[in-house]
């Protein structure tokens, strides 16, 4: 017998633990070959079907099977693409970055580039290099996040499986695919599926560091979390601990070697991180969109203070951010307080109930027990023994996460799609180990007999009594639990682990994963989008689905009313905010200058800078709130000065009045 590097322990005859080297190569398969003196090229020959075959160092299900999960996802991503309900405001930047170079490098989101997006252009980048080559569809801008949600799937399944093998890979690409919260997060324009996508090829680089010991995988590594900081901001530096204890504990160079290893790839991550924000930071201001989210027009005050410091509580230069929204904003929130999760009070436990539960909760108690009980099986293995080393990667990464998401304000729901890849990670190990002829015990079936129901029991709580899958879905559930306990039980009482315990472990998988693959599934059939969550209220959907896809539908003739409004280029109207102009640039990809940034409280454009456009006829038409009345002095000149045309009904509690300044400004101004 011998011992394998990252190995638990010596190679005997029964083993199916599944180890691998830095090929991805079974240990059997690497002592085969190399007494037969067979080389990588020559194990099987290429073929038409190559593609779907198993290479030679995997089960011939492996490929087929993966790869069917793999369509799966994508089947379930992309169903109803041309209809999903986008983010108006991140559409309106992406369609005018799709027309713009300029827009395209400093992320504007009017075509004539006057105010930034309030987030860092990563994801928007890519959404905008799909618009400039396919032109603007709806099914465009969406494309981008299918295909990063099904490149999750097969970078995950090549993780999991170099680490613990195949059945593990499968069963995490399963588990990650039955998530409604990676549905949701992927059926939409939001940033979070490219993020995803970078932090899970930054673990795979890490993992094969850790299996190879070379620098460069580390230093890909960093620059996969230089690249995904540019998505999603610190959100991507939050999983850099996961990357570097990960290699520091079970990496195979000497310690000394690995500080230093880590330390360079740190470096690389930092330079990339910060290579795009130092270039916006030397342009002078005039020559590029004003900063949104700021007050001081500095890109590091919108990543570092706007979208992080105040969201976790701290508020330190929270001056350098515009964190109030305009009052009619306000209003429209607290009009509609069952639309979406902002208003979810930050909580220990709100991960874990109400939407939030629903989204990504299901397997989260699975996920916690799995990584407790794998640390403690495998506490006597090697320090670079494979299994323990993906079980601290993925559990540090759901730890971190969890407490941050606990925290977080506000906290929109596809946030929590960054747990998924560490959930199904550790499900999956743990169902593996409980597979398994020479790890599996009685201690870890009986656990599972535990897990089983409770998981079951947790899964139907968190579907509503109002939601027309309960009648059917909960006996369903309650019987394959029943079917699981029963094997499990059987397994138990046999002497030695065998194909009963394969089959036992196998349906009480089927009990865990099927009320969230259902859930899922409801997901996709109703059209749900990335600010739904399964089964919500009616208000909600209504705010979250139909009305967004409502007005998308009718992009054609809003186009035609405004180009008649006010035909030609230039500005067809001033609007106030950029979450009210981002809809009409969205559907015409026609000018709308919008005040203030997203929230309405930025200082650009300037009171001055408005006077002026009105003077030279640049400027006519405004769209500004008439109530509630707010404090903006641009807002006040307006309706001081200009002859209102219309507004809402006075039933709503947002009005909005549409203003001529054709005369242009009064003697006052």
């Amino acid at each position: 017998m011998s011992e394998v590097r990252g190995a638990p322990g010596p190679i005997t005859a029964g083993d199916d633990t599944d180890r691998t080297d830095d090929s991805g190569r079974t240990d059997d398969m690497v002592a085969y070959d190399a007494a037969a003196g067979v080389t990588g090229a020559t194990r099987r020959p290429r073929s038409a079907l190559a593609f779907w075959r198993s290479p030679a160092d995997q089960p011939g299900w492996a490929r087929p099977t993966f790869l069917s999960i793999t369509a799966l996802a994508g089947l379930s991503y992309a169903w109803g693409m041309g209809n999903f309900p986008l983010e108006p405001f991140y559409a309106a930047a992406v369609r005018s970055m799709g027309a713009s170079w300029r827009d395209f490098f400093f992320a504007g989101v009017d075509p004539a580039g006057t105010v930034s997006l309030d987030k860092l252009p990563g994801a928007f980048w890519v959404q905008a290099l799909f618009v400039r080559v396919l032109g603007f569809h709806y099914w465009v801008v969406a494309l981008p996040q299918v295909l990063a949600g099904v490149a999750v799937v097969l970078v995950l399944y090549r993780v999991v499986r170099r680490l613990v093998g195949p059945k593990a890979g499968v069963v995490a690409a399963l588990v990650m695919v039955a998530s409604p919260v990676t549905a949701l997060a992927n059926r939409g324009n939001v940033a979070d599926p490219l993020w995803i996508l970078l932090t899970v090829l930054a673990a795979d680089a890490t993992t094969t560091a850790v299996l190879t010991g070379r620098l460069r995988w580390l230093v890909l590594a960093g620059v996969w979390v230089g690249l995904a900081f540019e998505t999603k901001m610190l959100q991507a530096w939050l999983l850099v601990p996961a990357l570097f204890v990960t290699y520091l504990v079970a990496g195979s160079p000497e310690l000394r070697r690995r500080l230093g290893h880590l330390a360079l790839a740190g470096g690389v991550a930092l330079i990339v991180s910060m290579s795009w924000m130092s270039v916006v930071a030397a342009v002078p201001a005039h020559d590029r969109p004003y900063v949104d989210g700021t007050t001081d027009d500095s890109i590091f005050a919108q990543v570092f203070v706007y979208n992080d410091w105040t969201r976790l509580g701290i508020h330190a230069d929270a001056d350098k951010a515009t964190l109030t929204p305009q009052p009619f904003l306000a209003a429209t929130v607290e009009a509609t307080p069952d639309v979406g999760t902002q208003s979810i009070k930050a909580s220990p436990d709100r991960l874990l109930v109400g939407p939030l539960g629903r989204d990504d909760g299901w397997l989260l108690p699975v996920a916690l027990l799995s990584a407790v009980g794998i640390l403690i099986a495998r506490r006597t293995t090697p320090r670079t023994d494979l299994i323990r080393a993906g079980a601290i990667l993925w559990g540090s990464w759901l730890v971190i996460l969890l407490i941050t998401f606990s925290k977080t304000t506000p906290l929109n729901s596809y946030y929590t799609a960054a747990l998924i890849p560490a959930v199904a990670a550790l499900s999956a190990t743990g169902l593996a180990l409980c597979w398994r002829s020479r790890t599996s015990s009685r201690t870890s079936r009986i656990i599972l007999m535990m897990a089983v129901p409770l998981t079951t029991l947790y899964g139907i709580a968190l579907v509503p009594g109002s939601s027309g899958e309960a009648w059917w879905l909960i006996p369903l559930a309650g019987l394959v639990c029943v079917m699981a306990e029963v094997a499990l039980f059987a397994s138990v009482r046999q002497p030695a682990p065998g194909d009963a315990t394969r089959s036992a472990v196998a349906v009480a998988a089927l009990s865990i994963l099927l009320v969230p693959a259902v859930t899922t599934g409801v997901v996709v059939v109703y059209g749900l989008g990335s600010f739904s969550t399964p089964y919500q209220s009616s208000a909600a959907n209504e705010g979250t689905t139909i009305l967004p896809e409502r007005y998308q539908s009718r992009g054609a003739s809003l186009a035609r009313s405004y180009h008649h409004l006010r035909p030609g280029p230039g500005i067809v109207a001033v609007v106030d905010s950029t979450a009210l102009a981002a809809p009409l640039i969205m559907v015409t990809g026609r000018e709308f200058l919008p005040i203030g940034g997203y929230l309405g409280s930025n200082p650009s454009p300037t009171l001055a800078r408005l006077q002026h456009l009105v003077r030279t006829g640049q400027a006519r038409y405004f769209q500004v709130p008439y109530l509630p009345p707010g404090s903006d002095p641009r807002v006040g000149w307006v309706r001081a000065h200009c002859q209102q045309m219309y507004s809402e009904p006075d039933t709503t509690q947002v009005l909005l009045g549409f203003y001529d300044c054709s005369r242009g400004p009064g003697p006052d101004s």
